[in-house]
């Protein structure tokens, strides 16, 4: 039986009048790739950012190993990596140096830090370039660095949000394998994508929010096996028949 690594409990969140995420429940597994998908204003910004402690549930929680975030916020952020959809990088620094800066933040010093930050580098391929500044970065390169920033204290949990936006094929290919090789390597994730090819090839579980309301949490086979007799044979096929095909321009 799989150990549960988060858990999510009955999460709510309004900006004025409008209920952005409503009474959210799903579960993380230790060795998840957790596909977490939705349309534009969905919620799905909304529950990364409580995830992250960047934002404060009106109500719920969230449970890490069984103890609240809110509780253990330090033990649960040593533990987390996040991927942001905006990069946090730090333009004016080198490849090199931004790594080191966001290792040190987890307590590492001398060999051990120098030991992480070439580890990541290499990881994302940009150990060659470590001394380079990302403003001479292409798309794909700066959000490798991203990654490599995310994943250099060696988190048990990431969470990537968007990771591959706008950038070219050939590195989309290399961020897909580093997800991989991090999962064999025994990191969890939590991953947000608007390209259902991602999450057909990455993830093993599904939760799919809209309107703030979790509509599938479940396995990707049973996931695609519910609606098969409906003639929807991909993931983005049951993802225009459950949440519509009108266009979404708001964000959340």
């Amino acid at each position: 039986m799989k150990q549960t690594v988060l858990e999510v409990n009955n999460l709510c969140k309004s900006y004025g009048e409008k209920k952005v995420v409503n009474n959210e429940n799903f579960i993380v597994h230790t060795g998840d790739i957790l596909g977490f998908i939705g349309p534009n204003g969905a919620g799905k910004s909304t529950s990364v950012n409580m995830i992250t402690t960047l934002v404060s549930p009106d109500s719920g929680s969230i449970l890490f190993h069984g103890k609240d975030i809110a509780r253990e916020s330090n033990r649960f952020k040593r533990s987390l990596g996040v991927v942001p959809q905006d990069l946090a990088i730090y333009e004016d620094l080198s490849a090199y140096e931004n790594v080191r800066l966001f290792c040190s933040l987890y307590g590492f010093k001398g060999s051990e830090l120098k030991d992480r930050v070439k580890y990541s580098l290499e990881f994302v391929g940009l150990w060659d370039r470590r001394k380079d500044i990302p403003a001479k970065f292409s798309g794909g390169m700066k959000r490798r660095l991203n990654i490599a920033c995310a994943i250099a204290h060696t988190p048990e949990l990431l969470i990537m949000d968007e990771p591959t936006v706008g950038i070219d094929p050939q590195s989309r290919n290399n961020i897909l394998e580093a997800v991989k090789t991090l999962h064999a390597r025994g990191t969890t994730v939590i991953y947000t994508s608007h390209y259902m090819e991602e999450i057909e090839a990455l993830c093993n579980r599904i939760v799919l929010i809209d309107n703030g309301v979790v509509l599938e949490d479940m396995e990707k086979q049973t996931y695609k096996n519910k609606y098969a007799n409906l003639g929807l044979s991909t993931l983005e096929d049951i993802f225009l028949h459950l949440t519509g095909t009108d266009l979404r321009d708001m964000e959340g």
